[in-house]
């Protein structure tokens, strides 16, 4: 009998012969593995991966991120199936900031508002009153009257550089996240003496010893537009080390180092959470529909007003 079985000739065939069958987009993360971000529909940050999503006729959503990630899509788009590769890729803020924990301290300060980093859990932004991104947080925050109390969650470090640019006192929740803390101030001084031609670039979620010799802090959208803005040739990067696959597709003629660890090397600011998505899981959850992130209709409710207020301010 002959075998009707579709055979393959590589695992991105495969990938893409089941998205189009499960009428499927997916997205990744500026920090997934290179082979991810070559063969996914959409390549940015969390929030804006969401919303190009949101506008597509897809029936399924396969986000190739963290939970978090995953979760905003199936907000901002409730009626699709979203996905996750590996329900195991959390993240080090989102865990750092637990809802019941986090209800009690905002019930100790009734007079603040809570302005929350969207690499929260639902449930913290259903506790939050506006959603923020590195991108969009400064603005927000400059149009709030100046006597408004405000906690900020979960990010201290983010925090922290918000409230330096943005001349506030918000009270700051004790969240870090993994990735930004592993960097070295004396290995980032070692390898600007090394390369004394290049610039240093960081994201804001980096602690402040590491942001102090940044010539420019951004979101990971904006260290990409900065990069191909700026007319320098070598760039020192703080953040997760996969978003240099996009620089060097975007600037070719660039060069592009990794900011340093505490041994001096690069390989330990890697996202732990973010590289146990792969292309075999990909191909998995397409193929069975599975996992899938499921929300609650009253969580995404509450959600998504934070999420509206973000998107009306910014």
């Amino acid at each position: 009998m002959k075998n009707l079985k579709k055979t393959f000739s590589s695992l991105e065939e495969e990938i893409l012969h089941y998205k189009k069958k499960r009428n499927a987009v997916i997205l990744s993360h500026f920090y997934q593995d290179e082979e991810i971000q070559d063969i996914a529909d959409f390549v940015g940050d969390s929030l804006e991966l969401s919303r190009n999503a949101e506008k597509t006729k897809a029936d399924v959503i396969v986000f190739c991120g963290v939970r978090f990630m995953a979760e905003v899509a199936k907000i901002l788009s409730p009626n699709k199936t979203v996905l996750l590769p590996d329900l195991k890729a959390g993240c080090s803020l989102e865990e750092s900031c637990k809802a019941t924990d986090f209800e009690k301290f905002k019930n100790s300060h009734p007079d603040h508002i809570v302005l929350s980093y969207i690499n929260c859990s639902a449930e913290i932004k259903a506790l939050s009153d506006i959603i923020v991104t590195s991108s969009n947080a400064e603005k927000i925050i400059k149009d709030l009257p100046l006597n408004q109390k405000i906690i900020f969650a979960p990010d201290k470090h983010l925090g922290s550089y918000l409230n330096k640019i943005t001349n506030r006192r918000m009270l700051l929740w004790n969240g870090t996240c993994v990735v930004h803390e592993t960097f070295s101030e004396r290995e980032l001084v070692k390898a600007k003496v090394r390369n004394p031609d290049a610039k240093i670039i960081a994201h804001p979620e980096c602690p402040e010893n590491i942001l102090n010799y940044a010539d420019f802090i951004g979101s990971t959208s904006s260290l990409l537009k900065y990069i191909s803005k700026d007319k320098n040739k070598k760039f020192i990067v703080a953040t997760e080390p996969h978003i240099l696959h996009q620089m060097k597709k975007n600037e070719p003629n660039k060069i592009f180092l990794v900011a340093p660890g505490s041994d001096g090397s690069c390989a330990c600011s890697h996202c732990p959470y973010m590289e146990l998505n792969t292309l075999e899981k990909l191909r998995n959850c397409l193929l069975n529909l599975s996992p899938e992130i499921n929300i609650s209709n009253e969580l995404i409710l509450k959600a998504k007003k934070p999420l509206n207020l973000m998107l009306k301010l910014s």
